[in-house]
């Protein structure tokens, strides 16, 4: 299987269920940031884990053509800057907090991303 197709259906899966989730209310975005404010130790290990899978993607998957497969390129490194920028300056996540407002339309977006990508994954 393509690397593509395989990050892509990979991605899909994530996003839909994130979408769902936070749609039918068993996830609040708002909560989230909370949980990372209050504890360091979950930022940081989060901006790890981000820097790690950013990397592989970026490295394995560093592809700038006019497709579909370039958005799984961008998600790639905004994972790893962002990584990078929680674990250099923690504080830099909370700027989502204004960003979260509408708990509704995070969901509503995540889900149709997913679909989106889920499309490339599945069906092309």
């Amino acid at each position: 299987m393509e690397p593509s197709i395989l990050i892509a259906k990979i991605l899909a899966v994530i996003y839909i269920s994130s979408g769902i989730a936070v749609l039918i209310g068993t996830f609040k975005m708002s909560d989230f940031v909370i949980e990372f404010e209050k504890s360091p130790a979950l930022t940081f290990v989060s901006g790890c884990v981000a820097i790690i899978l950013g990397m592989i993607l970026v490295t394995y998957h560093n592809i700038w053509v006019g497709n579909w497969r370039v958005i799984i390129t961008i998600i790639s490194w905004i994972m790893l800057v962002g990584g990078v920028s929680v674990v250099i300056i923690p504080k830099s996540l909370f700027f989502m907090k204004g960003l979260i407002k509408d708990n509704r339309l995070w969901g509503l977006f995540m889900l149709i991303f997913g679909l989106l990508i889920g499309y490339f994954g599945f069906f092309v």
